[in-house]
């Protein structure tokens, strides 16, 4: 954020009075703020992949399942890693816990395992519906934040949306193999 800072009153010339000093202050001091908002976004958002993916792998008792819903809770550990290395450059603090939705989805993964068994098929369904989520929350991040992150942070978030969308595949195949048997 400071070069943007830096860059914006460079620009400026001969027009550097205090008051123009100051907007570009207020200025750079909310795109900062607005960046450690959105980054908390995406942390929840991951939060809420990792119990998902906890709450899966306790619903199925299939091996092969419990390592993919592993690998794909692990994908988040490490995207909620880099986003909070980013808040805290930026001074921020980091978000806890989880969505109120995540935590209704998930309470109603246990409730439909409950009624008709742990389905393979209705797990899997459940964990794309989140993927698709997740996916939306980082395009409206990425499409928010434009303007304001830094080169790197989109860079991060670029990456971290690829990889999400690698893990939907993964859970859409999983799915789409199953409807063919």
């Amino acid at each position: 954020m400071p070069e943007k800072f830096i860059d914006k009153l460079l620009t400026r010339g001969d027009e550097t009075s205090p008051r123009v000093f100051i907007n570009i202050l207020k200025s750079s001091i909310m795109e900062k703020s607005e960046s450690i908002d959105i980054l908390n976004e995406l942390v929840v958002i991951n939060n809420d992949r990792i119990e998902g993916y906890e709450t899966a792998s306790e619903i199925t008792e299939e091996m092969e399942l419990k390592n993919l819903f592993t690998e794909l809770a692990q994908t988040s550990h490490k995207c909620k890693r880099e986003l909070m290395e980013e808040i805290l450059k930026l001074d921020g603090s980091c978000a806890q816990g989880t969505k109120t939705t995540g935590k209704f989805f998930r309470a109603w993964m246990d409730v439909k395992a409950a009624l008709v068994g742990r389905n393979r098929k209705i797990v899997l369904e459940s964990c794309e519906y989140g993927e698709q989520k997740a996916l939306e929350a980082y395009k409206e991040a990425i499409r928010e934040a434009q303007e304001i992150f830094t080169t790197e942070q989109q860079t991060i978030i670029s990456a971290q949306y690829a990889s999400i969308k690698s893990d939907f595949e993964r859970v859409k195949s999983k799915n789409r193999t199953l409807e063919a048997v």
